[in-house]
């Protein structure tokens, strides 16, 4: 098996070159180089040093992923006829992604690889800017960032920031957590007489004249509090610290079962928020319904029997199990087709489902109308339903007789039981027609507050109590509250 030799050619200046890999380039042949876009190149040519660079492979791709690839072929097919001398930038173990492709030809018995050393640029970038990666820091690739990759309690160096392309996806995405002004570092030529750093705020890093494959963007971590409310382990953070030793008094006392209400009532105060369509009332009630979620995960902390952590391991994994047609090889075309697969994978996850009712998962805690509508909805699917409206009109007007025959019986108990027939009958209907009914007494509710509100606020205009109208009166109020919403 022949042998790939890789070779590192330094941050940018020749001086930076070990003497060990300066003897072995002079010897090196064949000798490939990803690039000749480096200083030390300039060295190589004058020391009359053959080579043969990968740049025109640069021109035939649009993505560097489908460069490098081609590269590492090019590399190893040249491999099945003897040994070969690669140079890359800086050091090879560091941004070097042909490199870890060559790994893994290796691995796969292709080739053998030795890398030879090399200065990264890292060191001089570390003096340049004058940290202490100690401190905690972070090596990202910038053609290929991502928002939720960057740590901002840490020292970012972000590498490989080629041109304005590459600076303007860093800067908007950097720009969604931090201060447009934020101050960054952009540094270039490292560690050589040609080195630059320039101080410059976050908005204007994509207008730089000077940036090239010897730039790199240092982002300082990030100090105020404040700048860090928007993530999630400062959330996680403050809810610790409530329910800590020192924390808030209402907070340590909680418990899971006290919580109960307030879980309730955010929910619906989201609800709420969601018909009237503010945006910004959403986002106060989602949050008000994340703290229940982080308190509750808390609490499981403190009794160590569960954290968030395990909350959200469980939901991905759920998430990844039961949508195999986007993470696996099965085909849903359709929302029913979906529907249809989760029920299979949530049947199969219950053991088949054969010693327990389909209705038991069903919670007992949700509020009657909605409990009821899943109870029917569940017992549909396996058949237990009407085809068509007629019979459920029937139901309910055979249960409206059986209520009224009740309400002179002088029995509480049956009519309280004959009602509640009624309105399960009437919910019946409302799930033929596809409505909510949930929903739909919410909306009745709301309307039956605004028309109030108006008969109230024409009892004011007319300065009189409201207990002196006669209810002809105030329906006659009642009526225009219609008229005017028509």
């Amino acid at each position: 098996m022949n042998t790939i030799y890789v070779f590192g050619l330094g941050a940018g200046d020749v001086k930076q070159l070990p003497i060990g890999v300066y003897r072995k380039l002079k010897r090196a042949h064949p000798l490939f180089l990803r690039t000749k876009e480096h200083p030390v190149v300039k060295w190589l040519v004058e020391e009359g040093i053959a080579f043969t660079s990968f740049d025109e492979v640069y021109e035939k791709h649009e993505q560097f992923a489908d460069v490098y690839a081609d590269i590492v072929d090019r590399l190893t097919e040249q491999a099945k006829r003897g040994d070969v001398f690669y140079a890359v930038p800086g050091h090879p173990l560091v941004a070097e992604r042909t490199v870890q492709l060559l790994f893994e030809a290796e691995r796969r018995g292709v080739c053998r690889i030795v890398i030879e050393g090399g200065q990264s640029f890292l060191d001089a970038l570390f003096t340049a800017v004058r940290i202490d990666p100690i401190e905690g820091f972070q090596l990202l690739d910038a053609t290929t960032f991502r928002g939720e990759e960057w740590s901002p309690s840490l020292h970012a160096v972000f590498c490989q920031v080629y041109d304005s392309f590459v600076a303007s996806n860093v800067k908007l995405s950097l720009m969604e957590q931090l201060p447009d002004d934020y101050p960054i570092y952009i540094v270039t030529a490292a560690g050589t007489k040609d080195e630059q750093v320039k101080r410059v705020p976050l908005y204007e890093l994509d207008r730089e004249t000077g940036l090239d494959n010897l730039t790199s963007v240092y982002v300082p971590p990030v100090k105020d509090e404040p700048l860090l409310y928007h993530r999630f382990e400062t959330l996680r953070r403050v809810i610790a610290t409530l329910r800590g030793p020192n924390g808030c008094p209402w907070d340590r006392k909680q418990t899971h079962a006290s919580l109960k209400r307030y879980l309730l009532e955010e929910a619906y105060e989201l609800l709420e928020a969601i018909d009237e369509g503010d945006d910004d009332h959403m986002v106060e009630e989602l949050g008000d319904v994340l703290l229940q979620v982080m308190l509750h995960a808390q609490i499981g902390a403190d009794r160590g029997l569960f954290s968030i952590d395990d909350v959200i391991r469980t939901l991905t994994a759920k998430m990844i199990r039961r949508h195999p047609h986007v993470f696996g090889d099965v085909t849903a075309e359709t929302a029913e087709q979906v529907v249809a697969n989760w029920e299979k994978i949530k049947e199969k996850e219950k053991g088949g489902g054969l010693s327990e009712s389909i209705l038991a998962d069903i919670p007992k805690s949700l509020p009657g109308t909605m409990r009821a509508y899943e109870l029917q909805k569940r017992a549909a699917k396996v058949g237990f339903d009407w085809d068509d409206a007629a019979p459920i009109w029937q139901k309910v007007e055979e249960e409206m007789a059986e209520f009224r025959a009740e309400t002179s019986g002088g029995r509480r108990d049956r009519l309280v039981g004959e009602f509640g027939d009624l309105l399960f009958a009437l919910i019946n209907l409302a799930r033929y027609y596809g409505i909510q009914p949930e929903e739909a007494l919410q909306m009745a509710n709301d309307k039956f507050a605004r028309r109030f509100a108006y008969i109230e606020e024409q009892v004011r205009k007319s300065g009189r109590s409201i207990t002196s109208f006669s209810l002809a009166e105030l329906d006659r109020f009642w009526e225009e509250a219609k008229e005017n919403e028509r």
